[in-house]
């Protein structure tokens, strides 16, 4: 049985290098705009997880101390590591996942995770670990795509799911409810924006999000 395909690498599968040519060649300013929003205002010891290629690292503020960020993907580390010495802020990319995640308990002021929650194979596990890591206080930046609140296109994506998007883009799964599975984590969910974006026809059944931000009590 051969490797499953993943976003990045070797294993990359056609679909994923497709989105990323595409990407390269023409930008996304609503997710550049998007991640600028998310990581506004964040300040101390960020842990960053699933961090990719680095592409939200320009915009993290001078008031963050230092960034570690976490990504399993050697070829994504490799494409972020200029990023992080042009970045503003000191930032280490290191290897590793989110279960079991590699952080000491209550060291970090906050979590970013973008694009994580709706590929992790097991979300309620990831989630007792980004909590761990942060201190009491602390806040959980998120942005996700997630499952849409209208039935009929829900069944859209559960069916794209099916056919082609898990398994080709490192097992994302559209139709996730992570607005409840970080609330059942202990998380308190401060602000929530739910939005619907997407840069192409290719990618219209991953384009409801929720962006927001949740405190570890």
């Amino acid at each position: 049985m051969g490797e499953q395909p993943s976003l990045y690498g070797p294993t990359q599968s056609r679909f994923a290098r497709l989105l990323e040519r595409r990407e390269a060649r023409r930008p996304d300013p609503v997710q550049r705009e998007l991640r600028a929003r998310l990581l506004s205002g964040l300040r101390g010891r960020v842990l960053e997880v699933g961090s990719g290629d680095g592409r939200s690292f320009e915009h993290y503020p001078p008031e963050v101390e230092h960034v570690r960020a976490v990504e399993p993907d050697a070829t994504a580390r490799a494409a972020a590591e200029p990023r992080a010495r042009s970045a503003a802020v000191p930032i280490d990319v290191v290897a590793g996942v989110a279960v079991p995640l590699d952080a000491a308990d209550e060291s970090f002021d906050a979590v970013v995770v973008m694009g994580v929650l709706c590929s992790v194979p097991d979300p309620p596990a990831a989630l007792t670990e980004l909590r761990r890591a942060l201190r009491p206080g602390g806040e959980l930046r998120f942005w996700e795509h997630v499952r849409s609140r209208n039935a009929a296109f829900r069944a859209l994506q559960r069916g794209f799911d099916r056919l082609l998007w898990t398994a080709s883009l490192g097992g994302c799964e559209t139709t996730r409810n992570t607005e409840a599975a970080i609330r059942a984590a202990g998380f308190r969910i401060e602000t929530i924006e739910r939005g619907f974006h997407s840069s192409s026809l290719l990618t219209v059944t991953s384009a409801p999000y929720v962006l927001g931000v949740a405190r570890r009590p």
